[in-house]
């Protein structure tokens, strides 16, 4: 079960781990072993028992039959930490993206701050998709073709991003927005 039969035991589970977002000391704890274990298999210095190797799998859970299948496939990351945004645009307009892969999604989320008097300038947006968002706090002044509107704490947004818009923030404070792009075309 090493790297001389062909397949990285130590390799599969780190990647099984990251893929679950858990960290060498999470996995460690829900498998009731020290991580220093959990380093040495990783790094193919130990060979772990069958026993040791089912305690951790069914950390996530999963079975070694999945473990040892060919196509061992990472599961999708559904929750992020706010420090895992990605930022797009910093400055007066941040745009931070939930996810930083977004092939073959059909949405785009955006937590947006706009710094007073902010505004994403005075050539119009145009992209094929549709969008929406809520403001959660501050004052944001959307034009959407020939309509212009000031919206507030809980008001909302949504239009055919074809239509030439522009946003800026109306208000003395800082303003805050999450908005969504279908599809992601931002």
């Amino acid at each position: 079960m090493d790297k001389a039969d062909g397949f990285d035991l130590g390799a599969r589970l780190k990647a099984l781990r990251e893929s679950h977002g858990l960290s060498q000391r999470e996995l460690a704890k829900r498998a009731g072993v020290s991580n220093a274990i959990i380093s040495m298999i990783e790094q193919n210095r130990s060979s772990p028992s069958v026993g040791l190797l089912k305690k951790l799998l069914d950390g996530f859970p999963l079975s070694l039959a999945e473990f040892f299948a060919a196509d061992l496939k990472p599961r999708p990351q559904i929750f992020f930490t706010a420090t895992e945004l990605v930022e797009l645009a910093g400055g007066p307009v941040s745009y931070r993206q939930v996810s930083r892969d977004l092939t073959g999604k059909a949405m785009q989320i955006l937590h947006e701050h706009y710094k007073p008097d902010a505004d994403t300038g005075e050539q119009m947006l145009t992209h094929d998709a549709e969008e929406g968002g809520v403001i959660i706090r501050g004052k944001l002044e959307v034009t959407v073709g020939d309509q212009v509107r000031v919206l507030g704490p809980g008001d909302a947004y949504y239009f055919d991003s074809r239509t030439p818009h522009r946003f800026k923030n109306a208000g003395a404070e800082e303003c805050e927005v999450v908005s969504v792009n279908t599809p992601p075309s931002f």
